[in-house]
């Protein structure tokens, strides 16, 4: 898989619709959750893409401390339903993290986990605060990852 980091205004047409349907696909559809996904935050985002053979598989945005929340963090991470098993869930989130050092230079790094994942994220460091919450019907807990 071949991650591109780009900006909002860097993103074609054709990758913001395959960006937008991916996120709908996996988060509305699969999960059975109605949210508005398009909350005019994609603006200051950085957004990563993960593409296999020129498909869209992974995602994520990221975002500089203050653009969304007090610390840099990390959302709309997504693979693909039929790529999960190769691994591209740890490749894409290692280079959200990996583009947050390069472009911002923040730490720590926040995000709002389905609780479900909180191993997953632990695996890249991430360890979780306070206590877990709705978000949009789905049980999530905040996690905080400090450079190290």
């Amino acid at each position: 898989m071949d991650i591109q980091v780009k900006t909002f205004d860097q993103l074609t047409k054709v990758e913001m619709y395959d960006m937008l349907a991916l996120r709908s696909e996996v988060f509305v559809v699969e999960q059975h959750c109605a949210y508005q996904d398009i909350d005019f935050k994609d603006q200051k985002a950085l957004h990563l893409l993960g593409k296999k053979d020129g498909r869209l598989v992974a995602y994520t945005r990221v975002f500089n401390a203050n653009d969304y929340f007090d610390k840099a963090s990390i959302g709309r991470v997504l693979v693909r339903d039929l790529y999960r098993e190769h691994g591209y869930g740890h490749k894409i989130l290692k280079a959200s993290i990996e583009a947050i050092y390069s472009y911002f230079k923040e730490q720590p790094i926040i995000l709002s986990a389905q609780q479900h994942l909180e191993k997953f994220y632990n695996l890249h460091g991430f360890i979780a605060i306070g206590q877990g919450y709705l978000e949009d019907g789905i049980p999530h807990i905040k996690m905080i990852k400090d450079r190290s």
